[in-house]
């Protein structure tokens, strides 16, 4: 990957919606070339999709927790059953694997607290190989979906 790959991941974390006219003529680089690098992005995996970014108040999630998992046992099949079951639940917007205690973090949102009680009961705490959950609940975002750095 080279400083134009990189001009051209940096736009399109700004715009994912440009056209390749555009996108060539902001790094300056005719159409053919970015196209074909832009394809080769892609290909390569460098590129993982392209979505809308969504404010999650506009469609009623209005409360956002982080969920702290510390697992019982932490075997082949206990983890991949746990992964497998987490990816599962829709209110589960990321979902990292941490060196140390605890074990996983969850970010989670739901419509309010009660919601988030419903699902911390029904759902998260009946995970496969949960010992313990742990919530702190969002105040505030400060730095949200910033675009990766060059």
């Amino acid at each position: 990957m080279d400083a134009m790959d990189r001009k051209i991941l940096a736009e399109l974390q700004l715009d994912g919606r440009l056209t390749v006219t555009e996108l060539a003529a902001r790094v300056r680089l005719s159409v053919s070339p970015c196209h074909r690098r832009l394809r080769d992005l892609e290909r390569d995996g460098a590129i993982r999709g392209y979505r809308a970014v969504v404010d999650p108040a506009a469609v009623g999630l209005n409360f956002e927790a982080l969920v702290f998992v510390t697992m019982r046992l932490e075997d082949a099949d206990t983890v991949s059953a746990f992964e497998e079951a987490v990816a599962a639940v829709p209110h589960v917007l990321q979902a990292q694997r941490l060196f140390g205690d605890p074990d996983y973090l969850l970010r989670v949102a739901t419509a309010d607290l009660t919601a988030f009680q419903q699902l911390y009961d029904q759902q998260l705490a009946r995970l496969p190989g949960v010992q313990r959950l742990n919530s702190t609940l969002v105040m505030k975002h400060i730095v949200d979906d910033r675009p990766l750095p060059g």
